[in-house]
């Protein structure tokens, strides 16, 4: 039993419960158990880091020049690679001398922005379901959680004119993402549009999650924050290597957009850590500059397993939008069944992780995610499962009227 003065701090006592974590004990169990674990829970890509980024990385560290620590801010090549790729892809003009930061992941950067910016007290809106990261950094910092609850029949899209202007006047800064984690919800221009005037008319700052940013498939493409006219004076935008380049483990993310915010995470990072080793910069800088065919590569791996595992679905009774973008399905629990219940049970049951939709808050209650994150003959192995262990989705029948 721990004793009382070896209690961690409030900060950490506040936060909910690690639902990643937890699901990690239980798959650590069933391995022991000699259970074969398909593992669809966590969003960690299959597959290895195209072999020029390795190459680079091969190159890089046998020069001797990075082996020391690398500057506070990045190094200027990986910087003006950012901004190269932002112009390439979005048409988008930045100052990699101010206005572009690297990370040791985006998920260190969203919440080491939260402890920059937010003192204790402040209201910060989050939409739920949502990216951990995106309400437990504010939560560390001490802020208080205003949750935005998205509903499927708004497409999981955030309606600012829901918001009380009470609420609005108090909020400090507006963390979101699309294309979406967990939701796979992609939001189109206007809404963008429409969330940049909300935001310049409360004075709150944008923090914008585009993680997912070339995981689009169907000739969608994703929308960036800093695309819209004056997002810029209000908004700074996360990106990660992870997901698009199979870099999960490599740990290089970046954050573009308003040099003072960038500048105030700059400042708060310098007294935290040294940045990215600069071997890894020079391999993230060639990942920037790969040719199109391999993004084109890359869809097209997630869209046949998001269409196989659809039909799959559909055979044991779901009917699951087709998302446009990300490596996820947004799957509802059968009626009356919780999300964590729904999860631990096919776990069990079949040895399938899913990951319960109340870990992304309680608007993810009701759904689990499910990642594309194994070829299709692992995932037909998971179909096989679920239909043989009786697992299937059963719509509500409503009682039918009597008649007259």
């Amino acid at each position: 039993m721990r004793p009382d003065w070896l209690a961690p701090a409030d900060r950490l006592q506040a936060l909910p419960p690690y639902v990643f974590a937890r699901l990690d004990e239980l798959k650590a169990r069933a391995r022991e158990q000699g259970l074969d674990l398909i593992d669809l829970g966590m969003g960690n890509p299959d597959g290895a880091t195209p072999q020029p980024v390795v190459e680079a990385a091969i190159a890089a560290l046998q020069n001797s020049a990075n082996h020391g620590y690398p500057p506070f801010e990045g190094t200027a090549s990986f910087r003006r690679a950012i901004t190269t790729w932002y112009n390439r892809r979005y048409g988008v003009m930045l100052d990699p001398e101010g206005e572009a930061l690297p990370l040791l992941g985006s998920k260190e950067g969203l919440t080491h922005l939260a402890i920059a910016y937010v003192n204790p007290g402040d209201l910060v809106l989050v939409p739920s379901p949502a990216y951990p990261a995106h309400f437990r950094g504010p939560i560390i910092a001490g802020g208080k959680i205003h949750s935005l609850i998205l509903k499927p029949e708004n497409n999981w899209l955030i309606d600012v004119t829901q918001i009380p202007d009470a609420v609005a006047e108090q909020a400090k800064i507006l963390y979101f993402n699309y294309p979406s984690n967990p939701t796979a919800a992609t939001a189109p221009r206007e809404f963008f549009e429409e969330i940049v005037d909300f935001a310049r008319r409360y004075e709150i700052l944008l923090v914008h999650d585009l993680c997912y940013a070339e995981l689009a498939f169907d000739g969608y493409q994703p929308t960036s924050l800093l695309e819209i006219s004056g997002a810029k004076e209000i908004g700074v935008e996360f990106h990660t290597l992870s997901k698009t380049y199979n870099m999960a483990g490599w740990r290089v993310g970046f954050v573009v957009g308003n040099r003072h915010v960038i500048q105030g995470l700059r400042t708060l990072k310098t007294n935290l850590d040294y940045g990215i080793f600069a071997a890894l910069q020079a391999a993230a800088e060639r990942a920037l500059q790969l040719p199109d065919v391999y993004l084109h590569e890359v869809q097209n791996r997630y869209r046949n397993r998001r269409d196989f595992l659809i039909q799959g679905l559909g055979e044991l009774g779901w009917t699951v939008p087709k998302p446009m973008a990300t490596m996820y399905l947004w799957v509802p629990c059968p009626i009356g069944t919780g999300s964590t219940d729904f999860a631990l049970n096919v776990l069990e049951q079949t040895g399938i992780v899913v990951t319960p939709g109340n870990a992304f808050g309680s608007g993810g209650e009701g759904y689990v995610r499910i990642s594309l994150i194994a070829e299709c003959d692992r995932l037909g192995e998971a179909l096989r499962r679920l239909k043989q262990a009786g697992i299937r989705y059963q719509p509500e029948v409503l009682p039918s009227s009597s008649p007259c």
